[in-house]
């Protein structure tokens, strides 16, 4: 085929030119917007550089959600500066960003990239935490990590509904949220009781249950960064006890990799039969990669409320061999701490989801193994390690959601599992080659998930429609079109697809 080389040439040059004028016109409209904030909210507010700039530009979990820089960053320190951020934004035209705790590992989330000419929100001045015993709730401004919220609070021997480790923020609330209290309360979010909610256009209203905001109080239980910001967060304390009291009982296992059959056989019978609602287990198959070897090391964490780990429950994972074992009577913050914080930072981090039925067998968990073993294989020249973690969500838990008025997730009932593949880059590597990326994808076709289970949002792949996995999926989309008529959230920030 013949190309005619003038036309080509032409073509090419007017799309440079017209992306130089889009990204020029970008940029001003950006730059319009920070100046016009910062005469109103002052330069402590909304900086343009500077060194608390570059440290909250710097700042998120992943190594790929720190590459660009935004015009400029909002540091609010209350709900009305949220407002005036989101007025501007929203008149300008501006992309935009949110960020609580920074953990996100689905690139350009809730971070910098698509802000590179546009406005991050920062909450680092917004991290007061609060009980109320008259209500029995907590309060939670945005920006307070779950290790700080545990540890403000265990004098008062209550604990939010939060995340599993100390350095997750509250954005994984808006995505549902797991934690060691689940089985029993249900995912984090369905700990609601009251939520402050600046929308895309400026405007304050405070979401409950039954109030006239309900449908978007619901759509928040799940629907993670598309329906608005919450700048505070009232739910349900839960009563784990003081550092003193060590109401649980339980710790972590280490087993060498000659165990991992044995122990994907122990979750697959978990997953099928348990229904305590005081227990909770977290199984993570790992691989450390060194140059082009690659060693599997696994862990399993597992609690019970009360003085002792049930040997009806537990006991398969207390019998398989294992390199190291610390298990005791533990408070709920010790219990939070046996996985450190995970605050390492300086890797590219990426997700992906997938969901098992009771039902599947272990042979599907045999295979997604092997598979997860095959691709590791096939990228150690950039990876540092990977993870498949595999959390078991009970119908005691689904239950103890719908007894408060349903997530939007809205899990059919009977057990299953959320599957987690976490690929952990070489430590400083920004670059994400194509190989990995086809690596990864081909992996998560791999690992099919059980039809009718909602994949859990705050472990996904960007490239997953996860909202379409939802039980309340219709319901969802009415809601975001009511809330958002223009669409100016999908447009103008990242996050998932599906809206």
């Amino acid at each position: 085929m013949r190309f005619d080389v003038s036309l080509v040439a032409a073509t090419l040059f007017n799309a440079t030119i017209g992306h130089f004028f889009e990204r020029n016109t970008t940029a001003t409209s950006a730059i319009k917007t920070c100046m016009g904030l910062q005469a109103i909210l002052g330069a402590n507010i909304v900086q343009l550089s500077g060194e608390d700039y570059l440290a909250a530009a710097s700042n998120a979990w992943s190594l790929y959600n720190t590459e660009n820089r935004p015009t400029c960053i909002v540091f609010p320190r209350d709900a009305s500066h949220v407002q005036a951020t989101m007025a501007a934004i929203f008149q300008n035209e501006v992309h935009y960003a949110v960020q609580a705790g920074g953990h996100s590992a689905m690139t350009n989330w809730n971070t910098y990239s698509r802000v590179q000419d546009g406005v991050l929100l920062f909450f680092s001045n917004m991290k007061n935490v609060s009980y109320n015993a008259t209500s029995d709730t907590i309060t939670l401004q945005p920006g307070v990590h779950w290790g700080e919220a545990l540890t403000q609070l265990e004098p008062l021997g209550v604990a939010p509904m939060g995340g599993r480790l100390g350095d997750v923020g509250t954005g994984l609330l808006l995505g549902g949220g797991l934690s060691y209290l689940s089985a029993e309360h249900g995912f984090s979010a369905d700990a609601y009781k009251e939520l402050d909610v600046v929308l895309v256009t400026g405007q304050l209203v405070t979401a409950t249950a039954d109030n006239g905001f309900a449908d978007l109080f619901r759509a928040l239980k799940g629907g993670a960064n598309r329906f608005g910001i919450v700048t505070r967060y009232e739910v349900d304390a839960i009563h784990t006890g003081t550092s003193n009291d060590r109401n649980f009982f339980g710790g972590l296992i280490m087993y060498p990799n000659s165990s991992a059959e044995a122990l994907l056989t122990a979750t697959e019978k978990y997953v099928r039969n348990v229904n305590d609602p005081k227990t909770a287990l977290l199984m993570a198959f790992t691989n450390s990669v060194n140059g082009s070897e690659v060693t599997g090391s696994h862990i399993v964490t597992l609690f019970y409320r009360g003085s002792e780990l049930p040997k009806s429950i537990f006991g398969d994972f207390l019998s398989i061999p294992a390199t190291f074992t610390q298990l005791s009577a533990v408070s709920y913050i010790e219990a939070n701490n046996v996985l450190g914080a995970g605050a390492d930072r300086g890797f590219g981090q990426l997700f992906g989801a997938s969901a098992f039925n009771a039902t599947v067998g272990v042979s599907h968990y045999m295979d997604a193994f092997r598979r997860w073993n095959e691709v590791t294989s096939a990228m150690t020249d950039t990876l540092s390690a990977t993870v498949l973690a595999l959390t078991p969500i009970l119908d005691s838990q689904i239950l103890a959601g719908r007894a408060k008025g349903s997530n939007i997730m809205d899990p059919p009932r009977g057990n299953y599992a959320a599957v987690q593949v976490q690929s952990q880059m070489a430590n400083g590597q920004f670059t994400l080659a194509p190989h990995i990326e086809t690596a990864r994808q081909l992996l998560l076709q791999q690992i099919i998930p059980s039809p009718g289970l909602p994949l859990y949002i705050n472990e996904c792949d960007a490239t997953q429609n996860v909202f379409a996995t939802y039980g309340r999926f219709d319901e969802l989309r009415q809601t975001y079109a009511k809330y958002d008529p223009t669409r100016f959230n999908v447009r103008f920030t990242q996050g998932p697809m599906g809206l």
